[in-house]
């Protein structure tokens, strides 16, 4: 049955006028059961508990006034009833935690403050210490603004073993302080959480951008994580002359990242540069490596140096037969380990000399190993070799160098047979040569030979006649033999010509073509030389026209001797042998007489060629033949960095860096050239998009020049790019 509110109302007014307090809080609690949520009602029920001295039933009543009021969002009502209670219960936690909470929102601190302080009074005198820590928290987490007191607060949740809550705290602190220009407090509250937590990757991060713009790579080392912050403080050190320590970054990296194949690789090329091979080997091997050919060269080549030249070999012929396109940087490879370990670098170049042969490339199988034997001089098989391809290339010019090459090859390791054959061989195909006569002496005196001027003086007088050793036009025949060889019978005429007269005029190669004088044989236009008995016709090599030779004096009695070289010989009494003639004097005469060796090097030709082809606008044609000039060694630096000026102006950017990665494999003239060359590189990495190694040879350049041009702020400016 409905209960009468009006009739229900007026009887406990009755019994609250008669004093019966507890008879009217029942009528109001049977009005309550209906209306359960009229706070007006059950805000009277707590007022007359609290008259009848029942507290805690009162602040019953008004705490449910108290939270349901907060959860419909009438905070201020709802402060108000908490105020209320606190006058009933003063001591009452929760209504001044909820107190504490409204006061902050609405800004006032002060107030809010007093009731956490009265909280925590209450929490430590009932020996409640975890309360007054949370409490703490509150008091200090009140006001974003009092950073003091919110770093209080998060001592205070490390005191309750909340790590993470405290991290967090510090993390949202250093940013706002950040972001208000209080940088030094927010480095400040960083570390805190460093020391907190130091594996805490983005508290870690953002200390490494702070200690790497300042300058500090020891902390920024420190606080590291990534590959790529290791190799940012690595590039710094180095450039910084450092470089020990740089190299420590990189291994503190590696030993944190080991599964970086590329930062293996990068430490493996820094030990062999300091010909570490065995540190290099740690850092890299073929399971490394995988199928990435740039990984794979490396392993190679530290197979190489490391003695283990079967496998490096063996790893070697698949890159080649993979793809002969690498047969330049396999070149490379080998002209690199040759400074070290020439043998191993010898297999290498004839694993290159093979595979150009067989595709009839005999340029550029002959230019990998002139650069061979220039890097290793001496070395017997690589010119033996090179005289082989030479002479199957039909390239005789190159031919006669690596001959001579040879001939003092064989000089250096005392074979000196072998040492004679060829330098004869030299002299009969150049006789006004000094080097080839000095060739020659140099193998006569290592065979012993007590007269080596005068058997010189005797094989060019005719007297003992030199014999060809052009095989395509005689029959064989030994090199001293008494005896001239047989000529072949397609050349005999011409056997027969050079046995009547030896006719050695060296016209200049740019002299006009209507000169008065006519053109003689030019010396490589020769193949052989086959003597006469009565020798060289000196005056013919000596002046404009031939003139005819004088009638020989009476033959001379005893051991006089007549070499016809135009020589003023007196005779001496018997037994005592002729005095050698003076070929110094004979041959010094043929050198200022005889003209410029005609003809070119090829590669020089087309390095000319090249020059006047990008002259008269064909830039084509002047890139082909510059490529072609570029595989001669001493061309390759001048002609590679042309090349690559020539793309780079046409706006072809990996062309050009391809190019000038090809001259920073030569020796450069000069350090200038050297640095130069380098700044370029760099310039073009970057234009290019590749940051990183436009930072490595930057710091690379630094470290070789010091503060050249604008090196070290593009380094600042890169590192910058490079972090993001």
């Amino acid at each position: 049955m409905a209960i009468d509110r009006a009739v229900t109302l007026r009887n406990a007014e009755k019994l609250i006028r008669q004093g019966k307090l507890d008879a009217a809080i029942t009528e109001f609690l049977r009005l309550l059961e209906e209306t359960p949520h009229d706070w007006n009602l059950r805000n009277t029920i707590g007022d007359l508990y609290a008259r009848a001295g029942q507290v805690d039933k009162a602040v019953e009543q008004f705490m449910e006034i108290a939270n349901s009021l907060s959860d419909e969002g009438s905070v201020a009502k709802a402060g108000a009833i908490y105020k209320k209670i606190l006058k009933v219960k003063p001591n009452h936690e929760h209504a001044l935690v909820q107190i504490a909470d409204i006061l902050g929102s609405q800004g006032l601190y002060a107030d809010a403050r007093a009731h956490l302080k009265t909280l925590i009074d209450l929490r430590l005198g009932k020996g409640d210490s975890r309360g007054a820590i949370h409490a703490k928290i509150r008091l200090g987490s009140l006001d974003p603004e009092d950073y003091e007191s919110r770093l209080t607060a998060a001592a205070a949740r490390i005191e309750l073993g909340d790590v993470g809550g405290a991290m967090n705290d510090y993390k949202k602190i250093s940013k706002e302080l950040a972001a208000k220009g209080r940088q030094d407090e927010a480095v400040a509250v960083l570390r805190d959480a460093a020391k907190l937590n130091p594996n805490d990757e983005d508290v870690r991060e953002r200390l490494f951008d702070v200690y790497f713009t300042q300058g500090d790579m020891t902390r920024a080392r420190e606080c590291a994580v990534t590959v790529e912050q290791f190799r940012r403080v690595a590039a710094a050190l180095e450039a910084d002359g450092q470089p020990d320590e740089a190299l420590g970054t990189l291994r503190q990296a590696a030993s944190l990242h080991d599964y970086d194949n590329d930062l293996k690789a990068q430490l493996a090329r820094a030990f062999i540069a300091r010909n570490n091979l065995a540190m290099a080997a740690e850092y890299l091997t073929i399971e490394t490596a995988g199928d990435d050919p740039g990984l794979l060269m490396t392993v190679a080549d530290i197979q190489l140096r490391a003695d283990k030249v079967d496998e490096g070999m063996t790893l070697l012929r698949r890159l080649l037969e993979e793809d002969s396109k690498r047969r330049e940087s396999i070149t490379l490879l080998g002209w690199s380990v040759a400074e070290q370990k020439p043998d191993a670098g010898f297999q290498v170049m004839e694993l290159v000399a093979d595979s150009a042969v067989a595709q009839q490339e005999w340029h550029e199988a002959i230019a990998a190993l002139q650069e061979f034997v220039t890097r290793v001089p001496n070395h017997t098989p690589a010119l033996m070799r090179l005289v082989e391809i030479c002479v199957d290339g039909g390239l005789e010019a190159a031919m006669y160098s690596a001959q001579a090459q040879l001939a003092d090859a064989y000089i250096a390791v005392g074979a000196a047979n072998e040492a004679r054959f060829i330098a004869e061989d030299l002299v009969a195909r150049e006789p006004w040569e000094k080097a080839n006569i000095d060739r020659f002496r140099r193998a006569l005196v290592l065979l012993g030979e007590p007269d080596p001027d005068g058997l010189i003086a005797a094989r060019l007088s005719g007297e003992s006649p030199f014999t060809a050793t052009d095989l395509s036009a005689f029959g064989g025949g030994s090199l001293f033999g008494d005896a001239p060889a047989v000529a072949a019978p397609a050349m005999q005429e011409e056997a027969d010509l050079n046995a009547l007269h030896l006719d050695v005029v060296v016209s200049d190669p740019f002299s006009s073509a209507e000169s008065d004088t006519p053109r003689r044989s030019r010396p490589e236009e020769q193949h052989h030389f086959s003597l006469s008995e009565k020798g060289i016709d000196v005056l013919a090599i000596l002046g404009p026209e031939p003139v005819a030779a004088p009638e020989p004096p009476p033959a001379p009695t005893g051991s006089e001797v007549d070499i016809t070289l135009g020589l003023d010989l007196k005779p001496i009494p018997a037994p005592a042998p002729a005095p050698p003639p003076d070929l110094d004097g004979v041959f010094g005469s043929m050198r200022e007489k005889a003209a410029r060796r005609t003809g070119l090097d090829e590669s020089e030709k087309e390095y000319k060629r090249g020059l006047a082809l990008r002259k008269a606008g064909d830039i084509d044609g002047c890139i082909q033949a510059l490529e072609t000039a570029s595989r001669a060694p001493k061309l390759r630096f001048a002609t590679s960095r042309m090349i690559a000026k020539l793309y780079r102006d046409r706006n072809q950017l990996p062309q050009a860096l391809e190019w000038l990665e090809r001259a920073s494999q030569a020796p450069a003239p000069t350090s200038d050239d050297a640095h130069q060359l380098k700044y370029e590189m760099a310039e073009a990495l970057e234009k290019n998009g590749d940051v990183a190694r436009a930072l490595a040879v930057c710091t690379q350049l630094k470290a070789e020049a010091g503060d050249y041009r604008d090196v070290t702020e593009r380094i600042d400016r890169l590192a910058k790019v490079q972090a993001g």
